[in-house]
């Protein structure tokens, strides 16, 4: 977290964000201070009408006065709307762009980073935070700068119609500025936790709706809903705090101008009476002291506001500047059109979180063309490995290269445009399936789908109510573990990438479906230099040599055939693997 995101300067980092509506923003400060002197103006015409016309019993005199009175109240109000509207544009124009800066920045971080962070957390920032921000430069921001301009000109005027009386009322307004400064101290800190817990709330809520059907299975909904409300009371908490002191802090600044406006009509009616005042100059008078009140109040909302804006602002600063820990380097190159011979040296890895080295030492060579199956226990590290090649990770120590050249001297885009991954738990998207299928290959043709289709074993998402454009919902759970794992391979091979990385893809189909992915895979394997973590024995004959990998290094390589015969521990995790796949089947 950097001190940036929780320093004072949280908020002046937005300017960047309203830049683009500078002149729109000159244009409502200028009509704000139109209107404020449009408002502050007709308390000096009550004044010339009490003590001209009034006193004088000219009725006729007070008619331009109305009149006077009439169009300033007008213009008051035209400028208010006006300003209004271009307040809106301003903020939603800053949400907009803030937001979708902040999704891209998301989409840029690598998974080390999307492992550490709770999926409500980044949620709530996202929506939440950057709408508090929105509020506040819609409205905040403005206003403050209006009541603080409009409370000067009020002193102004207040020192040319009674110089002591004004200053006694600078005087009493002294206090309010040692209790803003207190509350703004307490209400961030509790304004923190309230963002806080609400992202916790988020994240429980999120993982409730997504693994609805596992708490449906276990009976586990009474234990989720204990969880949910002891969350959602601790928020309720948390909250009411926020409210009492805000109330208070409200309370208190509404009191303190009541109290001076009666000091005001005591010190003005003496100075009357003494003729240092005019009737009409101590009714001007009290109607300042009288505007002053909404300011005032209004102080207690917009300092609120401002810190809920900030700690917000902090919140949504800390994703930004957090630095992706894969991105390209300085004279990145570009992916060729080359052989495609892949090496792991003396690589190691530890994931960001944790402590244990997972990988000790890889080295591994797959030659262009050559498919390449690793075999390994369970938690022996193989996704790990599939991952270090799409350099979803990049290595703690040693290096992966690909024709000689170092993946991190690479373009990231351009890598992992020319790499095909298909996952063991694939991930859909609630989208259609022809989209979910174009993310391997945004401008592939109605050939290009069919055939990857076709390799998949997956046509039967033609038959689905609306063909290719059946929306399959969020993570595609109207389909099942099968039909969500071809179509992830269609994705992964649609492009005929120059790599393509396969973790376990076939472990939800049965053995003659498999069987039939197999055999239309052989041919696109062929002009590709793949890498296959196998999980089931039936998944090694789509290889042409296989890697054993113990202890975090690679201990053999060969055919399947010789590490059978060679290998008792290949041969050991096999079968264990095909006994539970007979177990499955049983």
């Amino acid at each position: 977290m950097s001190s940036t995101a929780n320093s004072p300067s949280a908020l002046w980092r937005l300017r960047p964000y309203l830049a683009p509506m500078k002149g729109r923003i000159a244009w409502i400060i200028l009509s704000a201070i139109l209107s404020m002197a449009s408002s502050l103006a007709i308390p000096l015409v009550a004044k010339a009408v009490i003590d001209g016309p009034v006193l004088e019993g000219d009725k006729a005199a007070i008619l331009p006065y109305a009149c006077l009175a009439a169009f300033l109240a007008f213009a008051e109000i035209a400028l208010t709307y006006r300003r209004r509207i271009d307040l809106a544009i301003v903020a939603t124009g800053m949400e907009t762009r803030l937001r979708d800066e902040l999704y891209a920045k998301l989409q840029a971080l690598d998974l080390g980073f999307h492992d550490t962070w709770e999926s409500g957390q980044l949620l709530s920032r996202a929506t939440s935070d950057i709408a508090t921000m929105r509020r506040f430069a819609g409205f905040g921001a403005v206003f403050f700068v209006i009541i603080s301009v409009q409370i000067t000109g009020i002193f102004v005027l207040l020192l040319s119609l009674h110089v002591p009386l004004a200053i006694a009322t600078f005087v009493a307004m002294l206090p309010i500025i040692e209790l803003c400064r207190r509350f703004e101290r307490e209400y961030h800190q509790i304004v923190r936790l309230v963002q806080d817990q609400t992202g916790d709330l988020t994240t429980t809520i999120e993982e409730g709706a997504k693994g609805i059907r596992i708490l449906k299975s276990y009976g586990r909904a009474k234990e989720a809903m204990a969880k949910y409300e002891a969350q959602c009371r601790m928020l309720h908490d948390t909250q009411m705090s926020r409210v009492k002191l805000h109330t208070k802090f409200v309370w208190v600044l509404g009191l303190v101008p009541n109290l001076i406006l009666t000091g005001v009509l005591l010190g003005g009616a003496l100075a009357v009476g003494r003729g240092s005042m005019t009737i009409g100059g101590l009714i001007a008078f009290v109607s300042y002291v009288l505007t002053l009140v909404w300011p005032i109040d209004a102080l207690g909302w917009i300092f609120a506001m401002a810190q809920e804006a900030e700690t917000a602002a902090g919140r949504v600063w800390e994703v930004f500047d957090s630095p992706p820990a894969i991105a390209d380097r300085e004279g990145a190159v570009a992916f060729d059109e080359t052989p495609g011979e892949i090496r792991f040296e003396d690589v190691h890895f530890t994931y960001p979180a944790g402590d244990r080295e997972v990988l000790r030492g890889v080295d591994l060579a797959i030659h262009p063309g050559e498919t390449i199956a690793l075999v390994g226990a369970t938690g022996a590290g193989k996704t790990t490995v599939a991952m270090l090649l799409a350099r979803l990770y990049d290595p703690t120590n040693g290096r992966i290269t690909l024709d000689g050249q170092d993946l991190r001297d690479l373009s990231v885009r351009s890598l992992r445009s020319q790499i095909g991954f298909a996952f063991e738990e694939p991930t859909l998207f609630s989208a259609s399936v022809r989209e979910n299928l174009l993310i391997g290959k945004p401008g592939a043709t109605d050939e290009e789908v069919d055939d990857a289709l076709r390799v998949a074993q997956a046509s039967f998402a033609h038959e689905l109510p609306w063909g290719l454009d059946t929306r399959i919902g969020e993570q595609g759970l109207s389909l099942s573990g099968g039909q969500r794992q071809r179509l992830a391979l269609a994705r992964a091979i649609i492009a005929k990438p120059r790599v393509l990385v396969m973790d376990d893809p076939l472990s939800a189909l049965d053995v003659h479906t498999e069987s039939l992915v197999e055999k239309a895979l052989r041919p696109l394997l062929a002009h590709s230099t793949a890498l296959i973590v196998v999980h089931r024995p039936s998944t090694v004959a789509l290889a042409d040599r296989a890697a054993l990998l113990d202890g975090g290094r690679i201990v053999a390589v060969g055919t399947h055939h010789d590490l059978m015969v060679t290998e008792p521990r290949y041969a050991l995790i096999l079968s264990q693997e095909a006994d539970a796949d007979e177990e499955l089947i049983a």
